[in-house]
């Protein structure tokens, strides 16, 4: 059998939502408490910075109280392990739910998560509470940051192409939330309280002929060299200290030809010829720069604009909220899709879908 020619396709995706949300409007009278003893102009500076963060409103697996008290690496972790497990097996039930698929057919499991701490990881859980087979095969993703939700889908896909008849699933749990440090007025931590949110998805795929769903025509990685510094998190006493650089939108702006024109003439394509572009909403100023770069091609990236609207940030889950949304409308046949995510490393993740 020639395994280049297995078709991989996207069946479904579930979400699970945490259950603590505020708007943004109302974490305002916390920040003024977390806030206290801070110099008049700083002050004002964050709260302007969570104003115009482009989130109207975010989920937490903990109360908005608790985030904004102290408490160790251990208690905070402990949390994470808890509700990790809660939101994935509501994901990946729900995905199974919209397929009709039986839970014993899966042959993959890939969970993803860089927010806290955990084993065994979230798939051994998730093989017991579902009682998934026992001959499952499973890989855990820890360290891909933002990127992991196309990470996960990479590597799914790869394993599929490789066993054709088969069926994957890939569950992204975040919650970033479970990294705010109370002690750190930096604008790291800042920037990142005001732009995340919690989260879970589940990603169902097939190589099996009778399922249905976006195919994935083409998948790749391009990595930024001498980025380390960029993104990722610093391992302390007080848990996962948030290290985002500010120029992350201006580097990904001066990549961006790199990052997509090669990518898609190796599949006889352009960007003219993209009818949906599915990118991860790393923020407000990230997603005002591809908003600018592909603006004047007279394409949209609103949806990415919503997700982040509606529920921030959540690290590796949010593009498949985006995705999500695709998936729930009638797309013609034919119509071409463009997935991307940028992550630690420095790198961006893309996947070249057709309907």
């Amino acid at each position: 059998m020639d395994f280049r020619k297995t078709e991989v396709k996207i069946a479904a995706v579930g979400k699970a939502i945490p259950q603590y949300h505020r708007e943004t409007q109302d974490i305002m009278p916390l920040l003024d408490i977390w806030l206290e003893g801070q110099e008049e102009r700083f002050r004002r500076k964050v709260k302007k910075i969570f104003s115009n963060a482009a989130v109207d409103k975010r989920y937490s697996i903990m109360a908005p109280e608790e985030v904004f008290t102290a408490s160790s690496f251990e208690e905070k972790n402990d949390i994470y392990v808890r509700e990790v497990i809660k939101l994935g097996e509501t994901a990946l039930t729900e995905a199974l739910e919209k397929t009709g698929w039986d839970a014993q057919s899966l042959d993959y499991i890939i969970t993803v998560s860089c927010t806290g701490i955990m084993i065994p990881s979230l798939d051994a859980y998730l093989i017991n509470k579902l009682k998934l087979r026992q001959d499952i095969t499973r890989l855990p993703v820890t360290e891909m940051g933002c990127a992991a939700g196309i990470s996960g889908i990479l590597y799914a896909t790869d394993f599929l192409k490789a066993n054709p008849g088969k069926r994957a699933a890939v569950i992204a749990v975040e919650s970033p939330t479970a990294t705010f440090q109370l002690d750190d007025y930096s604008m790291a931590n800042v920037v990142s309280a005001a732009i995340f949110g919690d989260g879970g998805a589940c990603v169902l795929l097939s190589s099996k002929e009778e399922d249905e769903g976006p195919k994935i025509k083409a998948t790749g990685m391009y990595h930024f060299y001498e980025a380390e510094h960029m993104m990722g998190f610093k391992l302390t006493n007080t848990g996962l200290k948030m290290i985002l650089d500010q120029s992350v939108p201006e580097t990904i702006a001066s990549h961006f030809p790199a990052i997509i024109n090669p990518f898609l003439e190796t599949n006889n394509l352009t960007i003219e010829q993209i009818n949906h572009l599915i990118f991860h909403p790393g923020g407000k100023k990230i997603v005002q720069t591809v908003e600018g770069l592909f603006g004047e091609m007279g394409k949209n990236i609103d949806d990415t604009k919503e997700v982040l609207r509606l529920y921030g940030n959540m690290s590796s889950v949010t593009v498949l909220y985006v995705l999500e949304r695709f998936l729930t409308r009638k797309i013609p046949e034919g119509d071409y899709g463009l997935m991307l995510s940028f992550g630690p490393g420095f790198s961006a993740q893309r996947i070249l879908l057709e309907w």
